[in-house]
């Protein structure tokens, strides 16, 4: 496995990321880039995951509260909705 240019990069051949694939996850994981080559040519590059913000419970719940906030049933009472679920 060669480093590249920065910290957190390093390259390695196709074939030891197959191998490796595990130990490989768990460095990009960490913060780590690795770029996957096939005989020298990159091909492919694993970085971690963006960090998605979170929403608290509070917020998700009042979230939901003005999403349907003017929607109906159309008329129909859960009891019918559940039922005509169930006939399929």
């Amino acid at each position: 496995m060669r480093k590249t240019a920065g910290p957190a990069r390093r390259t390695v051949g196709a074939f030891e990321a197959k191998t490796h694939f595990n130990s490989l996850l768990a460095e990009v994981a960490g913060g780590s880039e690795i770029e996957i080559t096939r005989r020298g040519v990159p091909v492919a590059r694993m970085v971690p995951v963006p960090a998605r913000p979170t929403m608290s419970v509070q917020q998700v719940v009042k979230e939901f509260k003005r999403l349907r906030k003017g929607r109906t049933l159309g008329g129909l009472s859960i009891r019918e909705l559940i039922n005509e679920g169930r006939r399929f």
